[in-house]
């Protein structure tokens, strides 16, 4: 039985490829003290389906490349609200000018 993990798509820019990032919470052997730890994953998306935001089940497979041992097996929730796009905006900045009135 493969593995399968739950993770956020990060990247969608390659061709069939994603990009996912899994966080989860570990706790330090002597100190007790919890922390987050973030990974990320590779997986194949043969028809491009997932898109950054989306959050996906993969499972393990035979490597396709170097990276990349997982394979897309479906969507779970689309547009997920922890994942932001940078877009950049244009902001118009408004000064206000005073007129002076120049004695004669």
């Amino acid at each position: 039985m493969p593995k399968k993990i739950t993770g956020i798509v990060t990247s969608d820019v390659q061709d069939k490829t994603i990009v996912i990032t899994v966080t989860s919470r570990e706790t330090h052997p002597i100190y007790g003290k919890q922390y987050t730890v973030t990974r990320k994953y590779t997986a194949h998306d043969e028809k491009n389906q997932a898109k950054k935001g989306d959050r996906v089940e993969v499972s393990e497979c035979r490597p396709i490349s170097k990276r990349k041992t997982w394979t897309l097996d479906h969507i779970i929730e689309t547009g997920h609200a922890d994942i932001e796009v940078a877009e950049e905006k244009d902001v118009v900045e408004v000064t206000q000018t005073k007129a002076v009135k120049e004695d004669e």
